[in-house]
């Protein structure tokens, strides 16, 4: 799984005005929890671009002061004029606690629905699992090759070892629907008979 570093400091000053200076000076405010302690920190609004701005699940290590704490995201605020990251919330991974994660979906294989004409519509893109930390992993792969016309793919069936999933399980996935040109050509043979 990919992971991306980013340097930062300890927050001594707290407060609107402490805040407001940080971010005039292009750097973000962030809070690292579940750890032992809270740790208040704050780094340049760069080193949080490829772990913000991908659809992709990552793991960030923050490095402040000589520790590093092993994270991933939790939570984001942006200004809401001119759309700038404002504060970043960070879980910290420890090996025994389980943790609530947004993991990708990639639906993998052909499915044979689409060979007969129907169009493959994706519902969901990511689950939201409960898992301990070593269990984590960048994407959760679903096999849609049997997957036939009229027919779709629930949470349910989703089979992820050691990860419990928090979705509702009826929820569907993604379906094969018919095309309008096969419901037309359909329509004509019916008219034949």
């Amino acid at each position: 799984m990919k992971t991306i570093t980013i340097e930062g400091q300890l927050r001594t000053e707290t407060g609107k005005k402490a805040t407001r200076q940080l971010r005039s000076e292009e750097k973000v405010p962030g809070v690292i929890y579940g750890g032992a302690t809270e740790i208040n920190f704050v780094a340049p609004a760069k080193a949080f671009k490829t772990l913000v701005y991908t659809p992709e699940f990552q793991l960030a290590e923050v490095k402040i002061d000589g520790k590093a704490y092993r994270c991933i995201l939790k939570d984001l605020q942006f200004d809401k004029v001119s759309d700038v990251l404002t504060h970043v919330d960070l879980l910290e991974l420890v090996e025994d606690k389980k943790v609530i994660a947004t993991l990708p979906l990639h639906l993998v294989g052909a499915p044979k629905g689409v060979k007969e004409g129907g169009k493959l519509v994706t519902k969901i893109k990511s689950l939201k699992v409960k898992t301990l930390p070593k269990y984590l992993k960048s994407s959760i792969e679903l096999d849609v090759t049997n997957l036939g016309l009229n027919e779709n793919v629930r949470v349910e069936d989703v089979k992820a070892e050691n990860m419990e999933i928090l979705n509702s399980p009826r929820i569907p996935i993604a379906s094969i629907v018919m095309t309008r040109q096969l419901k037309q050509e359909e329509a004509a043979a019916e008219k034949k008979k």
